[in-house]
């Protein structure tokens, strides 16, 4: 530690691999967020399809409706709709985002969703350290813009974003009647996704509030502890 006299030796920890152990003792819980309130929505399908894929994989799943939702700053937080959005993100270990790519980006409605949950509500961090899959469908050619756009947003809720997403390109040819996406290169990408998200989930969630354990965090809380009780900053 003489090399580095700017660190704080008393919140200064060395990683600890005894505890990054993975926890299998249940199904891990997994948030389905879509974008689109459409009757035929594609981005609705793509998540349904999702999340029969997390069911057969052994995840638990929810998909939250966004009608009713309003918008940020237009209702209060004890709202209906945001008390359940943010409930059940508490309740998740890892989320899926999918969003319809409109005018070159996510739809309004998907920003809203992700608005409404902030970054902590009193003591509770109802994203940090969670596990997010990002699709995408498009009316037209391929293209990584509002999954582009998601992934910066889940970092900023400092979430765990998997590598792997799902861009579905000219989404009217990939479903059929009822919706059920049709086999394609589109579909055996979301298999993909779904199977990769799972695993990350499996292998971070026991771990997740040790993953997100900062050192600058520390340091301010003991900062914030001495003024308390008129002791020197450390």
């Amino acid at each position: 530690m003489d090399e580095l006299p700017n660190i704080a030796p008393s919140v200064f920890e060395v990683p600890d691999p005894d505890r990054l152990q993975r926890d299998r003792a249940r199904p891990p819980r997994i948030l389905l967020l879509h974008g689109s309130l459409r009757q035929r929505s594609y981005s609705r399908f793509l998540t349904l399809e999702a999340e029969r894929l997390l069911k057969a994989f052994g995840a638990e799943t929810r998909i939250y409706d966004p009608s009713g939702l309003p918008l940020p700053d237009d209702a209060p937080e004890t709202h209906p709709k945001v008390q359940e959005l943010r409930d059940l993100s508490a309740w998740s270990e890892g989320q899926v985002w999918c969003s319809p790519e409109r005018h070159g980006a996510m739809t309004a409605i998907m920003k809203a969703q992700i608005d409404w949950i902030p970054l902590s509500i009193g003591a509770v961090r109802p994203t940090q350290g969670k596990t997010l899959a990002l699709m995408q469908v498009s009316g037209g050619s391929q293209s990584f813009n509002a999954v582009n756009q998601l992934r910066i947003l889940g970092r900023w809720m400092r979430m765990i974003t998997i590598p792997n997403q799902s861009s579905v390109a000219k989404a009217y040819e990939q479903f059929d009647e009822d919706g059920r996406m049709h086999s394609s290169p589109y579909y055996d990408r979301v298999v993909d996704v779904m199977e990769e998200l799972v695993k990350f989930t499996l292998l971070t969630r026991a771990a997740s509030a040790y993953l997100t354990d900062r050192y600058s965090e520390r340091k301010e809380e003991t900062e914030k502890l001495a003024a308390r009780v008129g002791l020197n900053s450390i």
